[in-house]
């Protein structure tokens, strides 16, 4: 038996709208790319989307567009993919990291606090991470942004159709940014990205910055050193057929969620992730396990069939570039535990009852050799 850690989705739905804007619209900004940018901004609840070609574009411009650079810090945490802290560097500040809370995986609003008590006046944006789908405590991050009037840029690259306190994810901050990896909720069946606010300046920004720093107006002009990070057409007409069907497969998957947490609830040394509530409602991009056990756990699961996945191994402080300016063990300890700590587990709309069994039969019989 073979189980994947993640399935893309390629429907001929999507095929024949791929077809039809390769043959009816230009490869670069076609009327896909337009469409898609209004029904995404409409989904979460924002007046403006700006489509760009990864999830990592759309941090590195939505930092730009608040004019962050030289001399200036950005907060993000460690815990996460390392795409989120080189877009610091990328424009020339310095990032600064804030420990997670080891039941979220998400940063800390206490640790928060403390970090913007030291740092003062550089501190100029907070990237608040919904890691794994897991909406932060952005009510606590909002407040202390606020009163030392720091913007929030959302990396909301695996939250696609998360919901904090009746608000999607992505509408919380002065700006926010996804990706479509081909592991993530929505794909476009290749790389891309979004950006999204309610900021007309922030919105204006990026849609230049994107195409090389084109003016609107007259596309000789070039108001800014952009970049060349314009969506494929292609890419978005298939980004519109997911889209309509994302919340269908986010359902799906927190149906998978709540099967494993009803299966694995008290199985060894498991700790489960948060099951969200009233308030917090995961997109469950991926279903993230903790155990001492985790090296032995993904070889054994592996041996079965079991696909498994480890997001993050080695926390960006401890990456070689960022050792390189000053980071280094101990400085992060829940972020360093967690590390060692997770493991992923199949998560995709894909996975029967019967799948769901097998890898918890399999977790379990685990454990039952480990004692």
């Amino acid at each position: 038996m073979k189980i994947n850690l993640m399935e893309p989705i390629l429907t001929k739905e999507m095929l024949d709208a791929a077809t039809k804007a390769l043959q009816e619209e230009f490869f670069l900004r076609g009327e896909s790319v337009k469409k898609f940018e209004i029904e995404f901004a409409d989904y979460i609840g924002v007046e403006h989307a700006v489509a760009v070609n990864s999830g990592t574009s759309a941090l590195h411009l939505s930092l730009l567009s608040l004019g962050i650079g030289e001399g200036d810090a950005v907060i993000t945490t460690p815990f996460t993919f390392i795409a989120t802290a080189n877009v610091i560097t990328f424009v020339g500040a310095r990032p600064l990291f804030v420990d997670i809370s080891p039941n979220t995986f998400t940063i800390d609003p206490e640790e928060l606090k403390k970090a913007i008590a030291n740092y003062g006046e550089k501190v100029r944006a907070i990237i608040p991470v919904h890691l794994y789908g897991y909406p932060c405590k952005m009510n606590e991050i909002t407040e202390i942004a606020r009163e030392h009037d720091i913007a929030i840029i959302e990396d909301a690259c695996q939250a696609h159709g998360a919901i904090y306190k009746g608000k999607k994810v992505g509408s919380l901050g002065d700006a926010a940014a996804f990706s479509f990896y081909p592991s993530k909720n929505i794909t476009v069946a290749g790389d891309g990205g979004m950006i999204t606010t309610n900021n007309n300046e922030i919105a204006e920004i990026v849609s230049q910055l994107r195409d090389v720093g084109r003016a609107k107006d007259d596309p000789n002009r070039h108001d800014y050193i952009g970049y060349t990070a314009r969506m494929n057409t292609v890419n978005a007409a298939i980004g519109r057929i997911q889209l309509k069907y994302l919340e269908e497969w986010n359902e799906k998957r927190r149906r998978i969620a709540k099967e494993y947490h009803s299966r694995l609830n008290g199985v060894g040394d498991l700790i489960l992730p948060p099951k969200g509530d009233d308030n917090i409602r995961p997109a469950w991009h991926l279903y993230v396990i903790r155990t001492r056990y985790r090296n032995q756990l993904k070889e054994y699961l592996e041996s079965k069939g079991i696909q498994c996945g480890i997001h993050y191994p080695i926390p960006i402080h401890l990456q070689p570039p960022y050792r390189k300016i000053g980071y280094s063990e101990g400085m992060f300890p829940n972020s360093e535990k967690c590390a060692k700590e997770v493991l992923s587990l199949p998560m995709h709309q894909n996975l029967s009852i019967d799948d769901i069994n097998y890898i918890t039969d399999a977790i379990k019989e685990f454990y039952r050799r480990v004692k």
